[in-house]
């Protein structure tokens, strides 16, 4: 009778989610309708480029971005190609988007390339402007290359990448975690139910995000898009293997399915809430960030981590229970079968117990000296020519620039001053080194319309055209150098900001973030690991063993990233963001381990429990970490460096923790100390005979 009630509970359960999947489904493909690529929206308000922005809004009837429309030939522009570029500019001055009257063409100094700036209405979406603007200047002749750059051109590229981005990385995502969930049960059958079960998860949390970014409760950009995706799909799968990994331990020891999955829940689930309000805690730690972006990725992949736990821990059973033993066909667990733990896993533990300080000191020293990695590549901000894997159409156009004009003629530095100190910081930016010559200059002055400066409030905006790329590290240091200058003005008020304020502002902002977080992150998870495992010294430790492999990940990729992938360096918002990842994640495996030694050693011996949790874990952590590592490369088929640096890292330093961290360090860290791991709880002062307890256990 009960068995009969449980089926009928988990129909009734599986039911209700199929209903809410049919519901949150659609939401899936619909992220990106809410996305934003505007870098200036996710600086704090108090951030001087932000302000410089709020103050621009006052100087125009449009707020608007340049799109930088390049002409370039080798040989030399021609008459025609004059020609052509004016027709291009009375053309476009008509277009639906396009904020006329525009800038005149202007030649570059060797005669070899023309620039015309379109402004365009940034408050509209910048792919449907940039593509009419693109099919409006499309080569005619082959030997004039015409591209379109500037931050119009960019936020365009960056807009197409991401609008594609939810269904190919689902696709991806789903087919990696398909095909590891293959080799790992060698069932046709068993992996449909962790994948469906991740595939719910997704959806509603793909829902949830969607009111959330659509309310502007929190602002959503491609880069925490695709961190969800794979976030998800990687914890739920982790948290399957979990539960169908006990599940399929308890159906050896009951005669009944219902029994068998209620004791699989008792013992896993707490694990794997646990886990799961690590790595929430840890996530919205991000809140405590300056920069929007970052505090809304805390809370969206937050969110993401809930769906999933909620999931895992109602759908995944059901399912489990209608499927029965023969959901694991062709190899259906018997009860009194023998046990499935791994050989492998058993000659891992018998090292350990062997030589656990050789061990633990071992591979201690070898991640030291993979951290010694990180001193090749020094952090630094991707510039535009940096940011995507493949070549676009507006990285093309700012290389082209530089070659023949100043680097920041189409994307000025603006200086919002009082206007009777304006003359006096002209003057002092005119001097700073990094300033074009000439390039200082009122705006209304030379422009168009040509006219007066335009005073808003008393003051007034100067423009200063930098000479080196705009997104270089070097505009950012000239940037410093303009705003030192023209804060030293009496009287003045400067306020700088434009393209390249907004990247050394959050630039500066993520090094302050870095700072602030990374501290908290690891008091967070203290807590936690110390109300879960009622010990002191374990969390300590196993911090201290994650921190390290953070370390190490990082140096190893930081080789990867220059020398393997050719990428610049390392973006700096890749170490906060690897951290309360890796760091999350990785606590999170050795919550699934130090929960199951606990158990076990308060009937064996820690020791022996060690030894014991090794072996009934090792395989399923170790599946569930490739599993994770595999979703987070899935970030690689997104063209964009962040992505790649991000996804590698964490699937690196996954592995990392999988591996050699939990498979090796811990353990014999653990084995070392004995009870002592457990102090100051009541397991600490316990007695036990270690050498009888390990032959015994080796034996099995």
């Amino acid at each position: 009778m009960r068995t009969r009630s449980a089926v009928l509970i988990a129909f009734a359960v599986v039911v209700g989610w199929l209903v809410v999947a049919g519901v949150t489904g659609p939401y899936s493909g619909k992220l990106s309708e809410v996305s934003t690529t505007d870098s200036t929206a996710f600086l704090p308000a108090d951030a001087e480029a932000t302000r410089a922005s709020n103050e621009a809004a006052g100087f125009t009837d449009r707020s608007t971005m340049p799109a930088i429309i390049v002409y370039e030939r080798d040989a030399g522009i021609t008459d025609a190609d004059r020609r052509r570029a004016d027709a291009d500019a009375a053309e476009l001055a008509g277009l639906d988007g396009v904020v006329s009257p525009l800038p005149g063409v202007r030649p570059s100094e060797d005669g070899k390339a023309l620039q015309l700036i379109v402004p365009v209405d940034s408050t509209r979406d910048a792919d449907e402007i940039i593509t009419a603007v693109r099919a409006a200047v499309q080569d005619q002749d082959t030997g004039l290359a015409v591209h379109v750059a500037g931050p119009a051109g960019l936020r365009a590229d960056l807009k197409e990448v991401f609008g594609s981005l939810d269904v190919t990385l689902l696709l991806v995502t789903g087919g990696v975690v398909l095909v590891i969930l293959l080799v790992v049960y060698r069932s046709p059958v068993l992996w449909i139910i962790p994948l469906l079960s991740a595939a719910v998860s997704f959806g509603l949390a793909a829902t949830a995000v969607y009111f959330l970014a659509k309310n502007d409760v929190v602002k959503l950009d491609g880069q925490a898009q695709g961190i969800l995706t794979v976030l998800v799909f990687g914890a739920g799968t982790d948290y399957a293997l979990l539960l169908i990994a006990r599940y399929r331990e308890e159906l050896g020891r009951f005669d009944r399915t219902v029994d068998a999955l209620l004791a699989a829940w008792r013992g896993a689930a707490p694990a794997i809430i646990a886990s799961a309000a690590t790595v929430i805690a840890a996530l919205l730690c991000l809140l405590f960030s300056g920069l929007n972006s970052n505090r809304a990725l805390g809370p969206i992949s937050a969110v993401g981590i809930a769906a999933t736990l909620i999931v895992m821990l109602t759908f995944l059973p059901a399912l489990l229970l209608l499927g029965g033993r023969g959901a694991f066909w062709p190899r259906r667990p018997r009860t009194g079968g023998s046990s499935e733990d791994s050989k492998l896993w058993t000659r891992v533990a018998g090292t350990v117990a062997r030589r656990p300080r050789l061990t633990w000191v071992g591979t201690t020293l070898a991640l030291a000296v993979c951290a010694l990695g990180i001193l090749q590549v020094g952090g630094t901000a991707l510039g535009q020519s940096d940011l995507f894997t493949t070549q676009t159409d507006s990285v093309t156009g700012q290389k082209s620039l530089a070659r023949h004009f100043d680097g920041g003629s189409g994307s000025p530095t603006t200086i919002f001053v009082a206007q009777s100190a304006a003359p006096a910081v002209t003057t002092a930016v005119q001097g700073v080194d990094g300033v074009a010559a000439g390039g200082v200059r009122t705006v209304g002055e030379g422009g168009a319309p040509a006219g007066p400066p335009k005073v808003v409030g008393g003051r007034v905006q100067l423009q200063a055209t930098l000479s080196d790329e705009p997104d270089s590290a070097a505009a950012e240091e000239t940037v410093r150098r303009i705003r030192a200058a023209a804060h030293a003005v009496p009287g003045a008020d400067a306020v700088v900001g434009g393209y390249t304020a907004v990247q050394l502002d959050t630039q500066e902002t993520t090094e302050h973030d870095r700072n602030v977080i990374i501290p908290l992150v690891l008091a967070v998870i203290a807590v936690i690991l110390a109300l879960l495992l009622r010990s002191l010294l374990a969390p300590v430790l196993l911090i201290a063993t994650v921190v390290l492999s953070f370390g190490s990940t990082l140096g190893i990729c930081a080789l990867i990233f220059r020398y393997v992938f050719g990428f610049p360096g390392i973006d700096a918002s890749i170490p906060l963001f690897a951290f309360v990842f890796l760091v999350a994640l990785g606590i999170d495996y050795n919550i699934f381990l130090m929960s199951r030694v606990r158990e076990e050693s308060a009937a064996h011996g820690t020791r022996a429990g060690v030894l014991r949790g090794l072996v009934v874990t090792g395989g399923v952590i170790t599946s569930a970490g490739v599993v994770l590592a595999a979703t987070f490369s899935a970030l690689a088929v997104v063209p964009l460096v962040i992505l790649a640096e991000l996804g590698t890292a964490v699937a690196v330093g996954v592995l990392l923790d999988t591996v050699i961290v939990r498979s090796l360090l811990v353990p014999a860290l653990v084995h070392d100390l004995g009870d002592r791991v457990w102090w100051p709880s009541r397991l600490s002062r316990r007695p036990e005979n270690s050498a009888e307890k390990d032959s015994r256990l080796i034996s099995v």
